[in-house]
């Protein structure tokens, strides 16, 4: 039996590291990129809130893809739009187009979809044990981006001879050559994704599958719910810090902690599920994010507003991937297994969606601390539900052998 992983599983790292590198970019620039090409301070946004979109309309067609030519051939295909993203973003900045610039976040957006099909791509055709710590291997990806991201935005944004942000916009063209030269070396798992038969209706089986499971249902909740918390709480955290005049500085810094610690756990959250078990390192995350929430009601003091972003970045991590690998472990080889991966990508970017635009109204409505009090009652329904899914399921137990290899 295989202890160690595979060195697809390095490529896919790669492959996410390049994913989240635009999509840190995308974060830096995108609002101000929008607001110098619109009179209107509020349509600075629509651009961002596009590439959402179709990270949610796209995701679904994408495991469908993937399951008909296989997963190779869809990230391959893949690298287009993000070229053509590139090159639509040069363009709009150049011409200064508003129309274009929402195209090109639209097109990366249905990049995006594509690639974060990468951690279950690193799965496939793997042990069980090793599942865990392939998926939280990919996710580290993200420690890369933190760096190369804001390197490559600084470095490019203002180059001589360029309109400002052209050139960080031609950079995804490169980046779109390197993630298809890094997908092209990747050897796919023998019948990772096999074209189906015609009417053998998988993708209604994939709904039956949910519906029938609760503890496939836990595991969507837990990495949807997670998701959308974390978003909402790291987006109005940085308002309500501006409300109380904190340094623009500041508040990058404190985001730039959040980042981190979203996403360095992921060399060891593997290891952590292999010695103590997913339903244990599922439920560990919950209670950081209800943690995050309670340090948020405690104090607005600068250090104990960062203590709550690095929690909620930890209580994150532990969501995202402990869902992701319960999932695949729930899952194993079955023949439906990438349309529900592609159902539970959906509910993933559903809830980012609602977290990405609902921290302003929710902060004029409900304020800083019922925000948080909301959070916290979901995430305790949130925990119930994941005990009594979990509590007798052999999927969600610790499994000692995994912690060694």
């Amino acid at each position: 039996m295989r202890s160690k992983l595979p060195f697809a599983t390095y490529l896919y790292f790669l492959a996410q590291s390049i994913n989240l590198t635009t999509a840190v970019m995308s974060v830096a620039m995108a609002a101000i990129v929008g607001a110098s090409l619109t009179p209107s301070l509020w349509l600075s946004t629509v651009p961002y809130g596009f590439q959402f979109l179709f990270v949610m309309l796209m995701t679904v067609p994408a495991s469908r893809l993937m399951k008909r030519i296989g997963r190779k051939p869809a990230f391959l295909l893949a690298a287009l739009p993000l070229a053509l993203s590139g090159a639509a973003g040069y363009l709009a900045v150049d011409r200064g187009s508003f129309a274009l610039l929402i195209v090109a976040h639209a097109l990366l957006g249905t990049y995006i979809a594509f690639a974060n099909f990468n951690r279950f791509a690193a799965t496939d055709g793997l042990d069980a044990r090793l599942k865990p710590r392939a998926i939280s291997l990919v996710v580290a990806g993200g420690v890369l981006a933190a760096l190369t991201g804001p390197l490559l935005a600084d470095r490019l944004k203002d180059a001589a001879g360029f309109a400002p942000f052209a050139l960080c916009y031609a950079a995804f063209i490169g980046l779109a050559l390197l993630s298809f030269l890094v997908h092209l070396a990747v050897r796919e798992a023998p019948g990772a994704a096999r074209p189906p038969a015609a009417g053998d209706g998988h993708t209604a089986a994939a709904w039956r599958a949910v519906r029938r499971t609760p503890a496939l249902a836990a595991a969507i909740a837990v990495g949807a719910l997670g998701y959308g918390i974390m978003n909402l709480l790291m987006v109005q955290a940085s308002l309500h810090m501006a409300g109380l005049h904190m340094h623009f500085s500041a508040v990058g810094t404190a985001i730039q902690w959040h980042v981190v610690a979203m996403f360095a756990p992921s060399f060891f959250t593997g290891a952590i599920i292999g010695r103590l078990g997913l339903r244990t390192v599922v439920a560990g995350g919950i209670v950081l994010l209800i943690a995050a929430s309670v340090l948020n009601l405690v104090s607005d003091d600068y250090v104990m507003l960062v203590a709550s972003l690095v929690v909620l970045g930890l209580g994150w991590n532990f969501t995202y991937v402990g869902g992701s690998a319960l999932l695949t472990r729930i899952l194993g080889e079955q023949p439906h297994a990438i349309e529900v991966q592609g159902l539970n990508d959906l509910g993933l970017s559903v809830m980012a969606t609602a977290g990405a635009f609902l921290p302003a109204l929710l902060l004029q409505g409900l304020g800083w601390a019922g925000t948080n009090l909301a959070c916290i009652g979901l995430c305790l329904a949130l925990l119930a539900c994941v005990h009594r899914s979990l509590r007798h399921h052999p999927a969600a137990g610790a499994d000692p052998a995994a912690a060694s290899v």
